[in-house]
């Protein structure tokens, strides 16, 4: 019997990181309120349209894939060398 591999093998791999970052309790529904405060829709939308993709019914745009990444990874840490010498006051 054939295995039939995936036909779109790096999106079933985000998917697969991504139910992963979303079994966080809340996790969803945050990333749904960021989206739609970039002026794209409401939180319930964003919810419902975050959800039928990791249902696999609908694939994201390159362009959505990579805004869901942006906001699951967080902002980036500053690389600001440490003060030298630290201050007493």
């Amino acid at each position: 019997m054939f295995t039939l591999k995936p036909d779109r093998p790096y999106f079933e791999a985000w998917l697969r990181r991504t139910k992963r970052q979303f079994a966080v309790s809340g996790r969803l529904t945050q990333t749904a309120t960021l989206l739609a405060a970039q002026g794209d829709g409401t939180t319930e939308e964003w919810s419902a349209k975050l959800r039928t993709m990791l249902n696999g019914r609908e694939m994201p745009s390159i362009e959505l894939l990579t805004r869901i990444d942006a906001l699951l990874a967080g902002p980036s840490k500053s690389t600001t060398a440490p003060d030298s010498q630290p201050s007493l006051f």
